[in-house]
Protein backbone atom coordinates (compact mmCIF):
# COMPACT_ATOMS: atom_id res chain seq x y z
CA UNK A 1 0.00 0.00 0.00
CA UNK A 2 1.38 3.44 -0.92
CA UNK A 3 2.16 6.08 1.68
CA UNK A 4 -0.13 9.04 2.35
CA UNK A 5 1.06 12.13 0.48
CA UNK A 6 1.56 15.66 1.80
CA UNK A 7 1.98 18.81 -0.29
CA UNK A 8 3.77 21.73 1.32
CA UNK A 9 3.92 25.50 0.68
CA UNK A 10 6.58 27.39 2.67
CA UNK A 11 6.45 31.21 2.73
CA UNK A 12 8.42 33.90 4.54
CA UNK A 13 11.86 34.21 6.09
CA UNK A 14 14.63 31.63 6.65
CA UNK A 15 13.34 31.08 10.21
CA UNK A 16 10.02 29.90 8.75
CA UNK A 17 11.95 27.77 6.24
CA UNK A 18 13.64 25.95 9.15
CA UNK A 19 10.20 25.36 10.72
CA UNK A 20 9.06 23.85 7.42
CA UNK A 21 12.12 21.59 7.25
CA UNK A 22 11.44 20.28 10.76
CA UNK A 23 7.78 19.57 10.04
CA UNK A 24 8.63 17.82 6.77
CA UNK A 25 11.36 15.76 8.43
CA UNK A 26 8.92 14.56 11.12
CA UNK A 27 6.28 13.72 8.51
CA UNK A 28 8.83 11.74 6.52
CA UNK A 29 9.75 9.81 9.68
CA UNK A 30 6.06 9.16 10.27
CA UNK A 31 5.75 7.47 6.89
CA UNK A 32 4.41 10.26 4.67
CA UNK A 33 5.62 11.03 1.15
CA UNK A 34 6.18 14.69 0.31
CA UNK A 35 4.84 15.61 -3.15
CA UNK A 36 5.30 18.76 -5.26
CA UNK A 37 1.78 19.20 -6.67
CA UNK A 38 -1.73 19.79 -5.35
CA UNK A 39 -3.34 17.01 -7.37
CA UNK A 40 -1.00 14.33 -5.98
CA UNK A 41 -1.41 15.42 -2.33
CA UNK A 42 -3.85 13.91 0.17
CA UNK A 43 -3.47 17.09 2.24
CA UNK A 44 -1.62 20.41 1.80
CA UNK A 45 0.23 22.29 4.58
CA UNK A 46 0.71 26.06 4.12
CA UNK A 47 3.34 27.68 6.34
CA UNK A 48 2.37 31.37 6.35
CA UNK A 49 4.22 34.67 6.81
CA UNK A 50 2.58 37.58 8.64
CA UNK A 51 5.39 40.13 8.88
CA UNK A 52 3.91 42.86 6.65
CA UNK A 53 0.64 43.30 4.78
CA UNK A 54 2.01 42.18 1.41
CA UNK A 55 3.34 38.97 3.02
CA UNK A 56 -0.05 38.35 4.63
CA UNK A 57 -1.75 38.78 1.27
CA UNK A 58 0.68 36.32 -0.33
CA UNK A 59 -0.15 33.83 2.44
CA UNK A 60 -3.90 34.31 1.99
CA UNK A 61 -3.51 33.84 -1.77
CA UNK A 62 -1.55 30.61 -1.17
CA UNK A 63 -4.25 29.28 1.18
CA UNK A 64 -6.94 30.19 -1.35
CA UNK A 65 -5.05 28.41 -4.14
CA UNK A 66 -4.50 25.31 -2.00
CA UNK A 67 -8.20 25.21 -1.05
CA UNK A 68 -9.24 25.62 -4.70
CA UNK A 69 -6.78 23.08 -6.10
CA UNK A 70 -6.89 20.49 -3.31
CA UNK A 71 -9.49 21.32 -0.65
CA UNK A 72 -7.77 19.64 2.33
CA UNK A 73 -5.55 22.32 3.85
CA UNK A 74 -3.71 22.71 7.15
CA UNK A 75 -2.40 26.21 7.96
CA UNK A 76 0.50 27.05 10.26
CA UNK A 77 3.08 29.82 10.76
CA UNK A 78 3.03 33.49 11.66
CA UNK A 79 -0.56 34.10 10.51
CA UNK A 80 -1.79 31.21 12.62
CA UNK A 81 -2.35 33.29 15.77
CA UNK A 82 -4.74 36.04 16.90
CA UNK A 83 -6.69 38.18 14.43
CA UNK A 84 -4.89 36.70 11.42
CA UNK A 85 -6.03 33.20 12.39
CA UNK A 86 -9.61 34.48 12.66
CA UNK A 87 -9.29 36.10 9.22
CA UNK A 88 -8.15 32.77 7.73
CA UNK A 89 -10.96 30.80 9.37
CA UNK A 90 -13.59 33.33 8.27
CA UNK A 91 -12.30 33.37 4.66
CA UNK A 92 -11.93 29.57 4.54
CA UNK A 93 -14.16 27.80 7.09
CA UNK A 94 -13.13 24.50 5.51
CA UNK A 95 -9.48 24.78 6.58
CA UNK A 96 -8.76 21.70 8.69
CA UNK A 97 -6.42 23.23 11.29
CA UNK A 98 -4.76 26.59 12.06
CA UNK A 99 -1.69 26.80 14.30
CA UNK A 100 1.01 29.36 15.08
CA UNK A 101 4.73 29.47 14.23
CA UNK A 102 7.01 26.60 15.31
CA UNK A 103 4.00 24.62 16.59
CA UNK A 104 5.35 21.44 15.07
CA UNK A 105 3.31 19.11 17.24
CA UNK A 106 -0.07 20.55 16.25
CA UNK A 107 0.75 20.57 12.53
CA UNK A 108 1.97 16.97 12.53
CA UNK A 109 -0.96 15.95 14.75
CA UNK A 110 -3.43 17.52 12.32
CA UNK A 111 -1.84 15.67 9.38
CA UNK A 112 -2.15 12.38 11.32
CA UNK A 113 -5.77 13.18 12.22
CA UNK A 114 -6.99 13.97 8.72
CA UNK A 115 -4.67 11.74 6.64
CA UNK A 116 -3.54 8.78 8.77
CA UNK A 117 -0.17 7.33 7.87
CA UNK A 118 -0.21 3.75 6.62
CA UNK A 119 3.33 2.99 7.74
CA UNK A 120 5.98 4.56 9.91
CA UNK A 121 9.59 4.79 8.75
CA UNK A 122 11.70 2.54 10.95
CA UNK A 123 15.12 3.78 11.94
CA UNK A 124 17.54 3.17 14.76
CA UNK A 125 18.54 6.52 16.33
CA UNK A 126 21.81 4.97 17.54
CA UNK A 127 22.86 3.92 14.05
CA UNK A 128 20.91 5.84 11.40
CA UNK A 129 21.04 9.53 10.62
CA UNK A 130 17.60 11.11 10.82
CA UNK A 131 16.56 11.65 7.17
CA UNK A 132 16.58 15.45 7.44
CA UNK A 133 14.53 17.13 4.71
CA UNK A 134 16.13 20.36 3.47
CA UNK A 135 14.44 23.06 1.46
CA UNK A 136 17.79 24.65 0.60
CA UNK A 137 20.45 23.15 -1.70
CA UNK A 138 22.63 20.47 -0.10
CA UNK A 139 25.66 22.75 0.28
CA UNK A 140 24.18 25.44 2.55
CA UNK A 141 21.87 25.25 5.55
CA UNK A 142 20.11 27.61 7.93
CA UNK A 143 20.88 26.94 11.59
CA UNK A 144 18.21 28.40 13.88
CA UNK A 145 19.62 29.03 17.35
CA UNK A 146 16.61 30.55 19.11
CA UNK A 147 12.93 31.38 18.79
CA UNK A 148 11.17 34.65 19.61
CA UNK A 149 12.46 38.06 20.68
CA UNK A 150 12.56 40.15 23.88
CA UNK A 151 12.48 43.51 22.07
CA UNK A 152 9.34 45.50 21.42
CA UNK A 153 10.27 47.53 18.35
CA UNK A 154 7.26 49.70 17.54
CA UNK A 155 7.03 48.61 13.87
CA UNK A 156 7.27 44.87 14.54
CA UNK A 157 4.76 42.23 15.66
CA UNK A 158 7.17 39.25 15.72
CA UNK A 159 7.08 38.91 19.56
CA UNK A 160 3.28 38.72 19.49
CA UNK A 161 3.54 35.90 16.92
CA UNK A 162 6.64 34.03 18.09
CA UNK A 163 6.84 35.03 21.77
CA UNK A 164 9.81 36.03 23.90
CA UNK A 165 13.35 34.76 23.34
CA UNK A 166 13.85 31.01 23.82
CA UNK A 167 17.43 29.93 23.11
CA UNK A 168 18.34 26.39 22.11
CA UNK A 169 21.00 24.64 24.25
CA UNK A 170 24.41 25.21 22.68
CA UNK A 171 25.18 21.47 22.67
CA UNK A 172 22.03 20.83 20.58
CA UNK A 173 22.90 23.59 18.11
CA UNK A 174 26.47 22.35 17.63
CA UNK A 175 25.27 18.73 17.28
CA UNK A 176 22.83 19.80 14.53
CA UNK A 177 25.58 21.80 12.80
CA UNK A 178 27.89 18.77 12.83
CA UNK A 179 25.21 16.55 11.31
CA UNK A 180 24.54 19.12 8.58
CA UNK A 181 28.26 19.28 7.77
CA UNK A 182 28.49 15.47 7.69
CA UNK A 183 25.58 15.49 5.22
CA UNK A 184 27.34 17.87 2.82
CA UNK A 185 26.70 21.40 4.13
CA UNK A 186 29.56 23.76 3.28
CA UNK A 187 27.96 26.94 4.64
CA UNK A 188 26.05 27.40 7.90
CA UNK A 189 23.80 30.46 8.08
CA UNK A 190 23.12 31.25 11.74
CA UNK A 191 19.64 32.74 12.15
CA UNK A 192 17.30 33.90 14.92
CA UNK A 193 15.29 37.04 15.68
CA UNK A 194 18.26 38.44 17.62
CA UNK A 195 21.48 36.44 17.34
CA UNK A 196 23.34 38.80 19.71
CA UNK A 197 20.88 37.95 22.50
CA UNK A 198 21.48 34.20 22.20
CA UNK A 199 21.53 32.64 25.68
CA UNK A 200 20.40 35.66 27.68
CA UNK A 201 17.18 33.84 28.66
CA UNK A 202 19.27 30.87 29.89
CA UNK A 203 21.59 33.22 31.82
CA UNK A 204 24.37 32.03 29.44
CA UNK A 205 24.12 28.53 30.92
CA UNK A 206 27.29 26.43 30.83
CA UNK A 207 27.04 23.36 28.63
CA UNK A 208 29.50 20.70 27.50
CA UNK A 209 30.34 20.28 23.83
CA UNK A 210 32.86 17.54 22.99
CA UNK A 211 34.17 17.73 26.54
CA UNK A 212 34.66 21.50 26.42
CA UNK A 213 32.68 23.77 28.72
CA UNK A 214 30.97 26.47 26.63
CA UNK A 215 28.59 29.19 27.68
CA UNK A 216 25.32 29.56 25.78
CA UNK A 217 26.25 32.82 24.08
CA UNK A 218 27.05 34.06 20.58
CA UNK A 219 30.83 34.21 21.04
CA UNK A 220 31.18 30.63 22.35
CA UNK A 221 28.84 29.36 19.64
CA UNK A 222 30.92 31.10 16.96
CA UNK A 223 34.08 29.49 18.39
CA UNK A 224 32.50 26.00 18.29
CA UNK A 225 31.07 26.40 14.78
CA UNK A 226 34.37 27.84 13.58
CA UNK A 227 36.00 24.45 14.28
CA UNK A 228 33.82 22.64 11.72
CA UNK A 229 35.80 23.69 8.63
CA UNK A 230 32.90 25.31 6.76
CA UNK A 231 31.70 28.85 6.13
CA UNK A 232 29.82 30.24 9.14
CA UNK A 233 27.71 33.36 8.49
CA UNK A 234 25.99 35.39 11.22
CA UNK A 235 22.58 36.94 10.52
CA UNK A 236 20.31 39.30 12.50
CA UNK A 237 23.03 40.63 14.80
CA UNK A 238 22.13 43.62 16.96
CA UNK A 239 25.09 45.98 17.58
CA UNK A 240 25.52 45.31 21.29
CA UNK A 241 29.00 45.87 22.76
CA UNK A 242 29.71 42.12 23.02
CA UNK A 243 29.56 41.85 19.21
CA UNK A 244 33.11 43.26 19.38
CA UNK A 245 34.25 39.86 20.66
CA UNK A 246 33.40 37.97 17.46
CA UNK A 247 35.34 40.34 15.18
CA UNK A 248 38.75 38.77 16.07
CA UNK A 249 37.30 35.34 15.14
CA UNK A 250 36.54 36.80 11.72
CA UNK A 251 40.01 38.29 11.41
CA UNK A 252 41.47 34.84 12.21
CA UNK A 253 39.32 33.17 9.53
CA UNK A 254 37.31 31.11 12.02
CA UNK A 255 33.97 32.48 10.81
CA UNK A 256 33.14 34.60 7.76
CA UNK A 257 33.95 38.31 8.10
CA UNK A 258 30.29 39.15 7.49
CA UNK A 259 27.73 40.80 9.75
CA UNK A 260 24.04 41.21 8.99
CA UNK A 261 22.94 44.06 11.29
CA UNK A 262 19.45 45.58 10.88
CA UNK A 263 20.31 49.20 11.76
CA UNK A 264 16.90 50.46 10.48
CA UNK A 265 17.80 54.18 10.80
CA UNK A 266 20.51 56.63 11.90
CA UNK A 267 18.53 59.48 13.46
CA UNK A 268 18.49 59.06 17.28
CA UNK A 269 15.00 60.58 17.35
CA UNK A 270 13.60 58.07 14.84
CA UNK A 271 15.42 55.17 16.53
CA UNK A 272 13.77 56.19 19.80
CA UNK A 273 10.35 56.24 18.10
CA UNK A 274 11.15 52.78 16.71
CA UNK A 275 12.19 51.60 20.22
CA UNK A 276 15.32 50.05 18.77
CA UNK A 277 17.70 48.30 21.19
CA UNK A 278 21.45 48.75 21.39
CA UNK A 279 23.67 51.79 21.71
CA UNK A 280 23.23 52.97 18.14
CA UNK A 281 24.59 56.49 18.69
CA UNK A 282 28.18 55.19 18.63
CA UNK A 283 27.67 52.76 15.77
CA UNK A 284 29.93 54.61 13.31
CA UNK A 285 32.83 54.51 15.81
CA UNK A 286 32.30 50.80 16.32
CA UNK A 287 32.13 50.02 12.59
CA UNK A 288 35.45 51.84 12.19
CA UNK A 289 36.98 49.88 15.08
CA UNK A 290 35.69 46.58 13.65
CA UNK A 291 37.26 47.33 10.27
CA UNK A 292 40.59 48.17 11.89
CA UNK A 293 40.61 44.69 13.49
CA UNK A 294 39.18 42.94 10.39
CA UNK A 295 39.71 44.95 7.18
CA UNK A 296 37.84 42.33 5.10
CA UNK A 297 34.64 42.78 7.14
CA UNK A 298 31.46 43.05 5.06
CA UNK A 299 28.37 44.61 6.64
CA UNK A 300 24.86 44.22 5.27
CA UNK A 301 21.86 45.99 6.76
CA UNK A 302 18.23 46.98 6.33
CA UNK A 303 16.60 50.36 6.82
CA UNK A 304 13.10 51.83 6.96
CA UNK A 305 12.30 55.22 5.40
CA UNK A 306 9.11 57.18 5.90
CA UNK A 307 8.62 56.05 9.50
CA UNK A 308 5.92 58.11 11.30
CA UNK A 309 7.45 61.38 12.48
CA UNK A 310 10.53 61.13 10.21
CA UNK A 311 11.43 64.67 9.10
CA UNK A 312 13.56 65.77 6.17
CA UNK A 313 16.35 66.49 8.69
CA UNK A 314 16.08 62.93 10.07
CA UNK A 315 16.25 61.53 6.55
CA UNK A 316 19.22 63.70 5.62
CA UNK A 317 20.98 62.43 8.75
CA UNK A 318 20.41 58.89 7.47
CA UNK A 319 21.91 59.73 4.06
CA UNK A 320 24.94 61.37 5.72
CA UNK A 321 25.32 58.30 7.95
CA UNK A 322 25.29 56.01 4.90
CA UNK A 323 28.05 58.05 3.27
CA UNK A 324 30.20 57.72 6.36
CA UNK A 325 29.38 54.08 7.20
CA UNK A 326 30.13 52.80 3.66
CA UNK A 327 28.09 49.62 4.14
CA UNK A 328 28.52 46.87 1.56
CA UNK A 329 24.99 45.50 1.16
CA UNK A 330 21.79 47.34 2.05
CA UNK A 331 18.06 46.75 1.74
CA UNK A 332 15.50 49.51 2.25
CA UNK A 333 11.76 49.41 2.90
CA UNK A 334 9.16 52.14 2.92
CA UNK A 335 7.33 52.11 6.25
CA UNK A 336 4.11 50.15 6.00
CA UNK A 337 1.61 49.88 8.91
CA UNK A 338 1.24 46.34 10.21
CA UNK A 339 -1.91 45.38 12.07
CA UNK A 340 -1.05 45.20 15.77
CA UNK A 341 2.15 47.28 15.65
CA UNK A 342 2.32 50.18 18.15
CA UNK A 343 3.89 52.44 15.49
CA UNK A 344 0.43 52.68 13.92
CA UNK A 345 -0.56 55.02 16.77
CA UNK A 346 2.35 57.43 16.31
CA UNK A 347 1.55 60.95 15.08
CA UNK A 348 2.79 62.64 11.90
CA UNK A 349 2.57 59.84 9.30
CA UNK A 350 4.71 60.48 6.22
CA UNK A 351 2.72 60.83 2.97
CA UNK A 352 3.21 58.01 0.46
CA UNK A 353 4.71 60.26 -2.22
CA UNK A 354 7.38 61.49 0.24
CA UNK A 355 8.11 57.89 1.30
CA UNK A 356 8.65 56.98 -2.33
CA UNK A 357 10.84 60.00 -2.99
CA UNK A 358 13.00 59.29 0.09
CA UNK A 359 13.27 55.62 -0.84
CA UNK A 360 14.52 56.58 -4.30
CA UNK A 361 17.11 59.00 -2.87
CA UNK A 362 18.21 56.37 -0.34
CA UNK A 363 18.63 53.69 -3.01
CA UNK A 364 20.49 56.05 -5.33
CA UNK A 365 22.94 56.92 -2.53
CA UNK A 366 23.50 53.32 -1.45
CA UNK A 367 23.78 51.92 -4.99
CA UNK A 368 26.60 54.38 -5.65
CA UNK A 369 28.35 53.28 -2.42
CA UNK A 370 27.84 49.55 -3.12
CA UNK A 371 29.02 49.90 -6.73
CA UNK A 372 32.21 51.69 -5.62
CA UNK A 373 32.95 49.05 -2.99
CA UNK A 374 32.44 46.28 -5.55
CA UNK A 375 34.78 48.03 -8.02
CA UNK A 376 37.48 47.68 -5.34
CA UNK A 377 37.06 43.89 -5.61
CA UNK A 378 38.42 43.87 -9.18
CA UNK A 379 41.87 42.25 -9.07
CA UNK A 380 41.17 40.41 -5.81
CA UNK A 381 41.33 36.63 -5.45
CA UNK A 382 38.30 35.25 -3.59
CA UNK A 383 37.04 31.82 -2.65
CA UNK A 384 33.69 31.21 -4.36
CA UNK A 385 31.05 28.64 -3.42
CA UNK A 386 29.11 27.48 -6.48
CA UNK A 387 25.28 27.54 -6.33
CA UNK A 388 24.19 26.97 -9.95
CA UNK A 389 25.74 25.54 -13.11
CA UNK A 390 24.04 25.72 -16.52
CA UNK A 391 25.05 25.87 -20.18
CA UNK A 392 26.08 29.53 -19.86
CA UNK A 393 28.45 29.00 -16.93
CA UNK A 394 28.57 28.85 -13.16
CA UNK A 395 27.08 31.21 -10.57
CA UNK A 396 28.40 31.33 -7.04
CA UNK A 397 28.96 33.56 -4.03
CA UNK A 398 31.97 34.83 -2.14
CA UNK A 399 32.11 35.44 1.62
CA UNK A 400 30.42 38.83 1.10
CA UNK A 401 27.22 37.27 -0.28
CA UNK A 402 24.49 35.46 1.61
CA UNK A 403 22.15 33.36 -0.55
CA UNK A 404 18.97 34.99 -1.88
CA UNK A 405 19.63 38.47 -0.43
CA UNK A 406 23.09 39.59 -1.59
CA UNK A 407 24.98 39.54 -4.88
CA UNK A 408 26.47 36.78 -6.99
CA UNK A 409 29.77 35.92 -8.66
CA UNK A 410 29.38 34.95 -12.33
CA UNK A 411 31.87 32.59 -14.00
CA UNK A 412 30.80 32.89 -17.64
CA UNK A 413 31.54 29.84 -19.78
CA UNK A 414 32.71 27.68 -16.84
CA UNK A 415 30.49 24.60 -17.03
CA UNK A 416 32.64 21.83 -15.52
CA UNK A 417 31.64 22.57 -11.89
CA UNK A 418 28.94 21.27 -9.55
CA UNK A 419 26.79 23.11 -6.97
CA UNK A 420 28.71 22.98 -3.68
CA UNK A 421 32.14 23.17 -5.33
CA UNK A 422 34.47 25.80 -3.88
CA UNK A 423 37.31 27.37 -5.87
CA UNK A 424 39.59 30.39 -5.95
CA UNK A 425 38.47 33.03 -8.43
CA UNK A 426 40.15 36.16 -9.82
CA UNK A 427 37.62 39.02 -9.95
CA UNK A 428 37.65 40.77 -13.32
CA UNK A 429 34.42 42.82 -13.36
CA UNK A 430 31.66 44.35 -11.21
CA UNK A 431 28.41 46.30 -11.35
CA UNK A 432 26.15 47.69 -8.55
CA UNK A 433 25.34 44.25 -7.14
CA UNK A 434 27.39 41.44 -8.68
CA UNK A 435 30.92 40.35 -9.57
CA UNK A 436 32.42 38.52 -12.57
CA UNK A 437 35.42 36.27 -12.27
CA UNK A 438 37.60 33.59 -13.82
CA UNK A 439 39.06 30.55 -12.04
CA UNK A 440 42.49 31.35 -10.63
CA UNK A 441 45.42 29.64 -12.32
CA UNK A 442 46.69 26.72 -10.27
Amino acid sequence: MSNSKVGFVSLGCPKALVDSERILTQLRLDGYDIVPSYEDADVVVVNTCGFIDSAKQESLDAINEAMTENGKVIVTGCMGKGKDAETIQQAHPGVLSVSGPADYQQVVGAVHQYVPSEKKTEYNPHIDLVPNIKLTPRHYSYLKISEGCNHRCSFCIIPSMRGDLVSRPIADVVAEAKQLVENGTRELLVISQDTSAYGVDLKYKLDFVDGNALETRMQDLAVALGELGVWVRLHYVYPYPHVDKVIPLMAEGKILPYLDIPFQHASPRVLKLMKRPGNQEKTLERIKAWREICPDLVIRSTFIVGFPGETEDDFQMLLDWLEEAQLDRVGCFQYSPVDGATANDLPDPVPDEIKQERWERFMETQQRISAARLQERIGQQLEVLIDVVDEEGAIGRCYADAPEIDGKVYLDGITDLQPGDALLVDIVGADEYDLWGVPSAA
